[in-house]
């Protein structure tokens, strides 16, 4: 449970994708819009990016025994329909990719009774060791485990959005 207090649910699904969360549109994160500010739908995604943390054996547990954890290096974040006060969500997380130093993947953010997707992010982590601060590889036994769990949850497709860049379109 993340560290706020707020409730959430996580389940793990065998099928792709990886992990879903769960959360509700709380009043502190409806802005002057009268919808959920975007501050808000970042806060949702690192939820779930807890959730998958724990599901991949990299979360906190991890942390506390190997001395090493996962920053995210970079992220890109669509923002497609609005959510509302009182909102059901659920976050869909694929995994897309793993290697000896960093893991991608792919949330999906829906409202959880319309179905409709409501924004999407892009993620990439690095490994670091606490100790020195610095990237470092995996453990052989993790890294090993994080390829499984790419064979079996790496979508056959990308997820639609995954992979974008921004940019203005070409004169």
């Amino acid at each position: 449970m993340p560290e706020t207090g707020f409730p959430n649910k996580v389940r793990r699904i065998m099928s792709k994708p990886v992990v879903e969360y769960q959360d509700v549109v709380r009043p502190e994160w409806i802005d002057s819009n009268g919808h959920m500010n975007l501050a808000y739908y970042v806060i949702v995604f690192d939820y779930a990016t807890d959730a998958l943390y724990t599901a991949l054996g990299i979360g906190d547990a991890y942390r506390e025994v190997s001395g090493n954890s996962c920053f995210t290096a970079e992220t890109h974040t669509l923002y497609e329909r609005e959510v509302h006060l009182g909102d059901r969500l659920a976050v869909r997380t694929w995994l897309l990719g793993a290697d000896t130093k960093r893991v991608h993947y792919f949330h999906e953010m829906f409202h959880a009774d319309s179905g409709e997707r409501s924004a999407v992010q892009e993620l990439m982590a690095l490994h670091i060791d606490m100790g020195i601060r610095r990237v470092a590889p995996f453990p052989p036994d993790q890294q090993a485990a994080l390829q499984d769990a790419v064979k079996t949850y790496r979508p056959a497709e990308l997820p639609k959005g995954a992979g974008r860049r921004i940019a203005l379109p070409a004169k």
